[in-house]
């Protein structure tokens, strides 16, 4: 018994030595959480438990020469219900109000909020979804109904906020207004002026402090934010909504009567270079035409006669040959290694000078004129292209840029045929943009200025960035050479492939084109016609430019020729600008395709005054539209009731001032 009794005295002090040595060694590790790595985990547990949030910044309005809104940022909210925050007492004397009050601004029944409520109490919901998307009128008055106007902690609000872009003057001019897409990835991308002066618009994020609720579910911990977000500065388009809605329909009306697949139009201010009008449209499969691709900056395509402008300024620089040269056109056809180069006129112009030549658009007598004087040394003529700037991009600020090429005589695919087929325009490839900016330098006597979307960064009524017009070129040429073409572009009009256009009343002067494009593909089917014109008026005291390609008219109309088709764009646009009211007839057709909340914000939103300065009339306005566009232009409002705008605090026509408070009485 005795050995035994030891036996069991040793395990018993085994056992408690070891249950001391797991003691201490507890007590260490406590000590270590404790003291040596309590930082860490007490961050931890906080970081799993609570978790700042970014709150996107509101971005800059966008807005047109004239100050129309086109594109600016409108608040939506998200109401979701913590069902275990509120105490059963007031759960059960609210629940009913609650529902009832629902569905007076909602979809659905008061029986179906009664029974959603009750069943996301009874199932712990914490997160139950009540509204989406609301504007902060409805929003507003959510927020102050029975029970939820206890506050998130005993009535059980969640409230998440996003920011939605929106177009006031709905698609026209979508493509150049563009836009920013945000990947979850973290990386973004976007096109258009939303793009490139990003960092002027978007301003600084924000940062809310919320705890989680559930996984996946996060409740913000008190009313107000960690950081408030900061505001992007606005950016002053050079946009003209006055013009653009004259280009765009005039485009529109052409693409439609010609069946063609698409086409742009851009009118530019010839001293400053700034963009007035854009529009790019292409055909969807229903037949009816958007804004799918920015054609004009993006589309490098080979121009076709209206790249005999250079030519011409080529041969008067080098004093090779002059505008009363005489040429043989040779019964309409030469040929250059087999090759053979046609006028349009059957038959030729029998002899007759270079600048009738340049009227009449004869590729005989400007292939002639170019290859008689250049064949020994093609490399004197390219230089003088390269000298233009055409065989480099306008390193313009929106991404997708067309690459022009113009072959050089030391490529490898030069041939005997380089020179001639460039005399024509093709062989050679420039965006619609680039031949502008080229036109629009003669038309500003010689000055080449960089294409300008972007006039302005403001920041309320105070200016951050100012920006100027850009010289790519001062001069591209000699005076004399540019007295002679003006002249000849005028003639164009007057008398030559351009007479169609032409009004004793208003001048105008340009070039018409019209070139074969995929000539040199296998598949004859896939051929078709590019039409264009471009050019300026006034003819004499030139104030815009203006180029007008239209690809793949149906040739099925008899007529696929640049002053037909593309013609008829350049001088509505030019009349209408000077001479007539803006056209809206055909705003009907175009309104079925803008959903309809872009059609609200139209209404009212391009009423804004001229002057961001002022503060706008909103009496009779929904209360959303007046809470958006007020607080866009840096007012804090509160509003009063439901409904419509009956009186406003402060009268339209005061200056605004930054934060100052508006008071709304809805009805």
């Amino acid at each position: 018994m005795a050995v035994d009794d030891k036996y069991i005295s040793y395990r018993i002090y085994l056992v408690a030595f070891a249950i001391f040595l797991m003691a201490i060694a507890i007590a260490v590790k406590l000590t270590n959480i404790q003291w040596v790595e309590g930082d860490y985990y007490r961050e931890l547990a906080k970081e799993r438990t609570v978790r700042n949030f970014v709150i996107p910044a509101n971005k800059g309005n966008i807005y047109s020469s004239d100050g129309s809104l086109l594109a600016t940022s409108i608040p939506k909210y998200i109401i979701r219900f913590d069902a275990l925050a509120p105490k059963k007492e007031a759960f059960e004397q609210n629940v009913n109000a609650l529902a009832d009050s629902l569905a007076t601004i909602l979809e659905k029944s008061a029986g179906y909020y009664q029974n959603e409520l009750r069943k996301a109490r009874a199932n712990n919901n914490r997160y139950f979804l009540v509204a989406r998307d609301l504007s902060y009128t409805d929003y507003m008055k959510i927020k102050s109904f029975p029970l939820f106007g206890l506050g998130p902690y005993k009535g059980g609000i969640i409230v998440d906020q996003k920011t939605v872009r929106e177009h006031p003057i709905g698609k026209i001019a979508e493509r150049t207004i563009g836009y920013e897409r945000k990947y979850q990835e973290g990386h973004s991308d976007g096109k258009g002026i939303e793009w490139a002066y990003k960092d002027y618009l978007n301003g600084k994020d924000g940062r809310i402090l919320k705890q989680k609720i559930a996984k996946g579910q996060w409740k913000p911990i008190r009313d107000i934010n960690e950081v408030d977000p900061q505001d992007g500065y606005d950016v002053i388009s050079t946009i003209d909504v006055y013009i653009q809605d004259i280009a765009h329909h005039a485009l529109l009306k052409q693409l439609q009567d010609y069946e063609a697949d698409h086409g742009c139009v851009v009118v530019m201010e010839t001293h400053t270079g700034q963009v007035k009008a854009i529009s790019n449209l292409g055909r969807a499969s229903d037949g009816t035409y958007y804004e799918t691709t920015n054609y004009a900056v993006a589309e490098s395509h080979e121009p076709g006669s209206t790249f005999k402008l250079v030519d011409l300024m080529t041969i008067l620089e080098d004093k090779v040959a002059d505008t009363s040269t005489v040429y043989d056109t040779k019964g309409g056809i030469i040929r250059y290694s087999g090759k053979a180069v046609r006028d349009s006129h059957e038959g030729g112009y029998g002899k007759i000078s270079l600048a009738r030549g340049f009227e009449l658009s004869s590729n005989t007598v400007l292939v002639q004129a170019v290859y008689e004087n250049y064949k020994n040394n093609p490399s004197k003529f390219v230089n003088r292209v390269n000298s233009y700037g055409l065989n480099k991009r306008l390193n313009m600020d929106f991404k997708g840029e067309g690459r022009p090429f113009i072959p050089q005589p030391t490529d490898k695919n030069w041939s005997n045929i380089s020179l001639p087929w460039m005399a024509f325009g093709y062989g050679v490839s420039v965006t619609p943009m680039q031949t502008l900016a080229y036109y629009n330098a003669v038309a500003n006597n010689g000055v080449m200025v960089k294409p300008q979307f972007v006039s302005e960064i403001k920041e309320w009524n105070k200016t951050i960035k100012k920006m100027e017009p850009e010289v790519i070129n001062p001069r591209i040429c000699s005076q004399e050479t540019l007295l002679k073409l003006k002249e000849v572009l005028k003639n164009v009009v007057k008398r030559g492939t351009g007479s169609k256009l032409y009004s004793k009343d208003f001048s105008m002067a340009g070039k018409t084109g019209t070139a074969q494009v995929n000539y040199g593909k296998s598949d004859g089917s896939s051929l078709y016609y590019a039409s264009s014109f471009v050019g300026y008026f006034p003819a004499d005291h030139p104030k815009y430019s203006c180029i007008v390609v239209v690809h793949k008219p149906n040739t099925a109309k008899n007529n696929y020729y640049g002053a037909d088709v593309a013609g008829p764009v350049f001088k509505r646009i030019a009349q209408k600008i000077f001479t007539e009211v803006p056209s809206t007839n055909e705003i009907k057709k175009l309104d079925k395709k803008i959903p309809k909340q872009e059609k609200s914000y139209n209404e009212y939103f391009v009423k804004l005054q001229k002057s961001q300065q002022l503060i706008p009339n909103v009496k009779g306005m929904p209360g959303m539209d007046a809470i958006a566009l007020l607080e866009n232009l840096g007012m804090n409002v509160r509003i009063k009731g439901i409904g419509k705008v009956k009186n406003q605090s402060l009268q339209a026509g005061q200056n605004i001032i930054k934060n100052t408070t508006i008071t709304l009485e809805l009805l």
